[in-house]
């Protein structure tokens, strides 16, 4: 016995309603992959070269610019609420400041 009744929703919207569906075309895919490749290929690259106590900076800023690459498109933080966007930038800026201060630290040995 089927009833109009069971297959009411009472009011709430089906899971694929309630969040519009992004789609993102697979050149950007290809770009991403391409920047990221690029990006590795540098962080190889400067591994082989003394640069001293920048090397380390400069490790981290490569290896941020990938996350950030990562973090806007496969895991799609662009298409998200500000709110959430704001919870994710808080958490960077503590990362950095605990990476500071551990660098803060590290340097007075």
């Amino acid at each position: 016995m089927n009833t109009s009744h069971d297959k009411k929703n009472h009011g709430a919207a089906p899971p694929e309603e309630s969040q519009p569906h992004q789609v993102i075309s697979y050149s950007r895919y290809v770009l991403n992959w391409l920047g990221l490749l690029a990006l590795t290929c540098a962080t190889v690259t400067f591994a082989g070269i003394n640069l001293g106590r920048w090397i380390i900076i400069t490790a981290l800023t490569i290896a941020s610019v990938k996350s950030l690459l990562v973090l806007n498109l496969f895991m799609h933080l662009k298409f998200e609420d500000r709110i959430f966007r704001v919870f994710v930038g808080v958490a960077v800026v503590t990362f950095i400041i605990f990476i500071s201060l551990t660098f803060f630290d590290y340097a007075f040995y």
